[in-house]
């Protein structure tokens, strides 16, 4: 590995035209193809195996003309002025004019007027109409969702109080700004770590130059694979994560080798062998934690980690070949200025090595030096420390509660949490989490007496509020009914009455030949939460079980890569400890501006085990390799891990802040479930950099001494030796044969 990867690193800076040639015209093609390639489809979200997803598979089936379960739905909340009624002349005439005025659009299935439907509150303070749309949300043209934005102003115009609810107006909030904000970060950050302007934007030219070749392939392909608009939602956010960071870890081997002494190319050489080669793991890591998305069941979450993953691999190619091409353009510009000095005299007839050797012993230990001395003269204490404060912050974790926050979770300036509050106090709780219940009567002798069975017993069952009439499909062999609860769409009791339900459905079968499913988005969102809940664990398996082989081959160890394994656990623990705080318990909602607590989204622990996972793993690589390296070396463990954090410790800060400051703008955004993602990840990096890698990794190490790298000699045997730490390249033979030159000379620029 090491060998062919310096072959490549020195390959990438001789023809550095070439190479970036190769990747301009591929990121050219990718552009290309993604302004000539058909639109990206909606997402279809599946939850296979699910009963709200049969139900819904049946809805599309039976009732094709209702524009089948994935049309978007609008409703339009009406309140009347204070000491006034709904139902008065002059609030009905405008109400029936705003809805008679929706009916006529062209991607309108159908406008309910509140009237007919008896849509008023009890106290007739209240009414709302329904309007259903041919389309899903994100196929609505600007003209439709105007002409609801329109018409809910002329209502307004007329005196009432107007909002909207459903999901025809719904976008998931991204902002290129927080991205923006991210990229700013980044560059500060850098500058401060090089202390040189080109050093510091390479990273980032080679980030963004990935993250724009990996979408816009992406995209090229989106309609040929089935790959849809928002599936890229990940890539864009991890990929820029990653690219600068594994730049990041090559370019300070390059400066590390040049301040030894070595010339630009052969610094080059030995940056990509032995950094890249930690690079390529750390990457494999990452695509196994997303494509292992996979394992969950969930249509979106699989397309997500495909896509990232993708992205990954795109930055680890970049890293590998892109970034010692754009070296090669600037091999000083890209050294301190100290270095750049050295460099200098040693131009002018002083010997670098004389140079470089000189300067070692004049160096003041830095901080990462002083910090891993400490660690390892009192590594219980340090390990005992770290480990009851990831425990402390995890304890909340275990009272985790699933869910998939609606618009009960917005912000109060926007219309949707108004709707909802506004339907909540006219109607109930209850009446925001409406049921879906779908009767397939196909093998009843009398479908209509069946539908009615069901409408009764459910009118009986504890906790519901109403049930509608059965409205049947054309054939007569199919009913949907809507069944009200009693209480929120969030809390227990409904789901627990949607248990109750289903389970009131052998009983049905037996009486009338009736098959009885219950969906709705309220079912929807408890089947993802039973779905996460039960593939946490064989996710986890599958994962951290690969990955431990794979770290095994890097490492040749299998305490490391268990202690790896074991430190991540507790990171993604202690991050979902903070989410509940803030967002279950509410503790800092009002600084972190979270207005409603409530059950954590029900994809967000599986996307947490996702993404830490292959993060905690470049971590892990990035910092671990260098201490085997020195290891390997010949020095004692103890200075392996100071060499180390030497050497890589600077870097995994700054990696780590790096990543923090990307992750931290998405907490600003008014999304719930973005914001609980930015402060899940944020807090995630922060608990595995700066606590497991700089704190519990090096004390255990320093407390297993050789242990730690033990290997049984029959697993020696067995497993590749991949050579990360390049101890081959130390070798004039190994340099000859990875150079393809008979004598071995490095070259000089």
């Amino acid at each position: 590995m090491a060998t062919f990867l310096y072959r490549l690193g020195r390959v990438s800076f001789r023809k550095r035209h070439w190479f970036l040639l190769l990747w301009a015209a591929i990121l050219a093609v990718a552009v290309f193809g993604a302004a000539k390639a058909p639109a990206a489809p909606q997402d279809s979200f599946t939850i296979s195996g699910t009963e709200s997803q049969k139900a819904f598979d049946l809805l599309d089936e039976r009732f094709p003309d209702s524009g089948g379960s994935d049309g978007a739905t609008a409703r339009l909340v009406f309140v009347a002025p204070h000491g006034q009624k709904i139902t008065a002349a002059d609030n009905k005439a405008a109400i029936e004019h705003t809805v008679s005025e929706l009916a006529d659009g062209s991607q309108v299935q159908g406008a309910l007027d509140p009237f007919t439907t008896h849509a008023v509150s009890k106290d007739g303070t209240t009414a709302y109409a329904t309007i259903t749309y041919k389309k899903p949300s994100s196929d609505l043209t600007d003209t439709t969702t105007s002409a609801l934005k329109g018409a809910a102003q002329d209502a307004r115009d007329a005196g009432l109080t107007v909002e909207i609810g459903g999901d025809a107006l719904s976008s998931m909030e991204m902002s290129a700004a927080t991205e923006l904000i991210g990229v700013a970060a980044a560059a500060v950050i850098l500058l401060i770590t090089f202390g040189s302007l080109v050093a510091a934007g390479l990273p980032l030219v080679t980030a963004l130059l990935g993250i724009g070749t990996a979408v816009a392939t992406i995209t090229a392909l989106a309609s040929t694979i089935g790959f849809s608009s928002t599936t890229t939602t990940l890539a864009l956010m991890l990929g820029l994560a990653v690219g600068i960071d594994y730049a990041l870890f090559i370019l300070s081997r390059y400066r590390s080798e040049r301040a030894e002494g070595r010339d630009p190319e052969e610094a080059v050489g030995r940056a990509v062998g032995t950094a890249g080669s930690a690079v390529v793991f750390a990457g494999l890591t990452v695509i196994i934690a997303l494509v292992g998305l996979s394992v969950v069941g969930l249509s979106i979450l699989t397309k997500m980690g495909l896509a990232a993953a993708f992205t990954v691999l795109i930055a680890v190619l970049i890293a590998l070949t892109l970034l010692p091409a754009l070296i090669g353009f600037a091999p000083r510009a890209v050294l301190s200025r100290s270095v750049r000095k050295k460099d200098k005299k040693a131009r002018k007839g002083r010997s670098a090595e004389t140079s470089a050797h000189k300067a070692h012993p004049q160096e003041k230990p830095g901080l990462g030096t002083r910090w891993a001395r400490f660690v390892i003269r009192r590594p219980l204490l340090v390990l005992l420390f770290g480990v009851v404060a990831l425990g402390t912050c995890a304890l909340p974790a275990l009272d985790l509660e699933l869910g998939n926050p609606g618009d009960e979770a917005k912000s109060t300036s926007t219309t949707e949490r108004r709707a909802y509050d506004a339907l909540s106090d006219a109607f109930g709780p209850g009446f925001n989490g409406p049921l879906t219940v779908v009767v397939d009567a196909r093998g009843s002798d009398d479908p209509k007496a069946a539908a009615t069975t069901v409408a009764d017993d459910l009118k009986a069952t504890d906790g519901v509020v109403s049930v509608t009439q059965p409205m049947f499909n054309k054939a007569g062999d199919t009913a949907m009914l809507t069944v009200t609860p009693s209480t929120a769409p969030s809390s227990n009791a409904t789901k627990d009455l949607v248990h109750t339900m289903r389970g009131e459905a052998d009983g049905i079968k037996a009486d009338t030949g009736a098959d009885m499913l219950v969906s709705g988005n309220t079912a929807v969102n408890i089947d993802m939460a039973d779905k996460v809940t039960g593939a946490i664990l064989p996710y986890l398996a599958v994962v951290v079980g690969l990955a431990f082989l794979l770290l095994m081959v890097v490492f040749r160890s299998i305490l490391v890569p268990l202690k790896a394994a074991l430190g991540f656990l507790l990171s993604v623990c202690a991050s979902l400890g903070v989410i509940v705080a803030v967002f279950q318990w509410g503790w800092l909602a009002d600084l972190l501006g979270v207005e409603t607590v409530g059950p954590i989204s029900s994809m967000m622990p599986v996307f947490l085990i996702g993404v830490v996972f292959g993060l905690a793993m470049d971590y892990e690589v990035f910092l671990v390799t260098r201490m085997r390296e020195a290891y390997v070396h010949g020095e004692r463990p103890g200075e392996a891990i100071v060499t180390g954090f030497r050497h890589s410790g600077k870097v995994v800060v700054a990696a780590a802040v790096i990543m923090m400051s990307v992750f931290a703008g998405f907490i600003g955004l008014s999304e719930s479930t973005i914001k609980m993602m930015g402060l899940g990840l944020t807090s995630a990096v922060f608990f595995d950099a700066f606590i497991v890698r700089m704190a519990i990794v090096p004390a255990l190490l320093a407390l297993l001494g050789d242990k730690a790298w033990w290997l049984p000699r029959w697993l020696q045997k067995a497993l590749p030796n991949v050579d990360v730490e390049g101890e081959k390249l130390d070798r004039p033979l190994d340099l000859a044969t990875a150079t393809g030159d008979a004598e071995y000379e490095p070259s000089r620029v």
